[in-house]
């Protein structure tokens, strides 16, 4: 299955996948909601799931079908900057990760090592997380933050009100500002100001 929400990325995804004769795109989500719907009702092999989705982030939806269907394996697809999210997909529960800009190649053979129930990281993207990872340390102050909390920072940090936030993640907005909280106190900011500048800084939004 294919989560992607913009229509021609999504065909030329499914374009791609179904060059190879042994690979058949057996359902499409435009949304988080619809891939988790899909997930549900179906039987699939691996998902391709787009790291951005208009309702709510690739991570929460993998957590939810980390929780549900533990054994699935779920390529993210991503053009952030791949690097500080590939880590926390892959320790979220994902089996690969691929930045968009690959070669359509790279599409095909990660979907089929997922399926045979091996992982999938590029060597460019591998050496690279090394490298960062030799580079930051283990100390920068997002680092600090759960799954849930770095997600509603990047929300924040993108301008959503916690109205907002609440109603794409189906939360209370009692309990965002609680994670706002905890987010200022553990990153030892006191605003949302500071938040988007450092988020901007850190290349973590655009």
């Amino acid at each position: 299955m294919i989560a992607d929400d913009h229509a021609i990325v999504r065909e030329g995804l499914k374009q791609i996948a179904m060059g190879d004769a042994q690979i058949i795109v057996a359902g499409e989500a435009t949304t988080g909601n619809e891939a988790l719907a899909a997930i549900d009702a179906g039987d699939f092999d691996v998902v391709v799931l787009d790291l951005s989705l208009p309702d709510r982030s690739g991570l929460d939806v993998l957590a939810h079908v980390k929780a549900s269907r533990p054994q699935l394996p779920i390529l993210i697809l991503s053009m952030a900057r791949e690097e500080e999210f590939a880590l926390r997909a892959l320790r979220a529960g994902a089996s690969g990760y691929l930045e968009k800009r690959s070669a359509p190649e790279q599409l095909v053979a990660a979907i089929k090592r997922l399926a045979q129930g091996k992982k999938y990281l590029s060597t460019e993207l591998a050496e690279h997380l090394v490298l960062d990872g030799d580079r930051h340390g283990p100390d920068r102050p997002h680092d600090l933050l759960s799954p849930r909390e770095f997600e509603i920072f990047l929300m924040i940090a993108g301008g959503k009100p916690a109205s907002r936030i609440a109603a794409d993640l189906l939360l209370s907005v009692k309990t965002v500002n609680n994670h706002r909280a905890r987010i200022l106190r553990k990153m030892s900011m006191k605003s949302n100001a500071e938040l988007i500048r450092y988020a901007i800084q850190h290349q973590l939004i655009t």
